[in-house]
């Protein structure tokens, strides 16, 4: 092989250019020379040329490869390209999908909080009618005796006069037009001698003593009511009832005293008088459990003023 310096020998003036060459032209001039150098030493030396059969095959096998990756690669892409197209569909039309159904859900959002919004009136009306009820309903009840009782009311005390014959002691119908006249003037809740008045409740006579529920009392008769102290007392003597019981008292010779009491407490009525009955216009025959009417009349046949009104 040749040395470097006949390399120089055979190419003069070429080392001092390659010095002024830029590094990948000389680079790439040189590999090229090199390669050139080492052919024509081959031929000089009588080596043989590769067939020129063997080539084209070799060539042509390049190709082949060749267009197989391209054509690969071609398919690739397009397969790629079909998978993103199908995609990029698939996305579009589940967009859809969650845009219609988000539409969907916030109609029914809208819808629901109408209704909501109705819902809630609703529900403040019916509140406001069961406080109305419950307040009505625990009005009725203490008018009626169901409930116990306290607060400021009116006090009526009824005494027999000392030396009163059987004609002249107090007889039931005085207390009933008491109690009634204590009714119209406005007091809520009633006792005679510590029994508590209730819807079915009646004064009557039995024998020679005054009853109350079905309880014989004695004087004095001592009268509560509970309700307004300004107006109770006041209102009490305007009524028909109280007018024609001062009346009597006044004839008959028994004495009363009114006072205004700051607090008083009335019990319920016994629970025997507590079940609400009512008669029955409906065939003619048969006790319903129905609200009472106001008035209950005394069991007394001498004495047919002897009613108590009850609210």
């Amino acid at each position: 092989m040749p040395s470097d310096q006949d390399t120089a020998a055979r190419t003069p003036g070429r080392t001092a250019e390659r010095t002024h060459l830029p590094l990948l032209t000389l680079i790439t001039q040189q590999s090229l020379d090199e390669d050139y150098l080492v052919a024509a030493e081959r031929r000089a030396a009588g080596a043989p040329r590769p067939p020129r059969e063997r080539t084209r095959r070799w060539a042509l096998l390049v190709i082949v490869v060749f267009g197989l990756m391209v054509s690969t690669a071609f398919v690739q892409n397009s397969l790629n390209a079909d998978i993103d197209d199908a995609g990029r569909a698939t996305l579009i039309s589940r967009l859809d999908t969650e845009r219609a159904l988000l539409a969907d859900q916030q109609r029914r959002l809208a819808d629901l909080r109408v209704v909501n919004a109705e819902l809630e009136e609703e529900l403040g009306r019916l509140a406001d009618a069961e406080q109305e009820a419950l307040v009505r309903n625990r009005r009725l009840q203490v008018r009626t005796g169901f409930l116990g009782v306290s607060g400021e009311g009116v006090r009526v005390t009824v005494t027999d006069r000392p030396d009163a014959d059987p004609v002249q002691l107090v007889q039931d119908s005085d207390l009933a037009l008491l109690v009634n006249g204590l009714w119209e003037a406005g007091a809520e809740a009633i006792a005679v001698n510590g029994h508590r008045l209730t819807a079915r409740s009646a004064i009557r006579t039995s024998g020679q003593a005054i009853e109350v529920n079905e309880k014989g009392i004695a004087g004095p008769y001592v009268v509560e009511a509970i309700g307004d102290t300004r107006t109770l007392s006041a209102r009490l003597f305007d009524t028909t009832s109280a007018l024609v019981f001062a009346g009597k008292a006044e004839f008959y010779g028994f004495t009363y005293a009114v006072d205004n009491v700051g607090e008083l407490s009335l019990p319920s009525g016994p629970a025997s008088f507590l079940d609400q009955r009512s008669a029955s216009t409906e065939g003619g025959e048969g006790i319903e459990d129905l609200p009472l009417d106001r008035t209950q009349k005394s069991q007394n046949p001498e004495n047919p003023e002897s009613e108590v009104e009850t609210p």
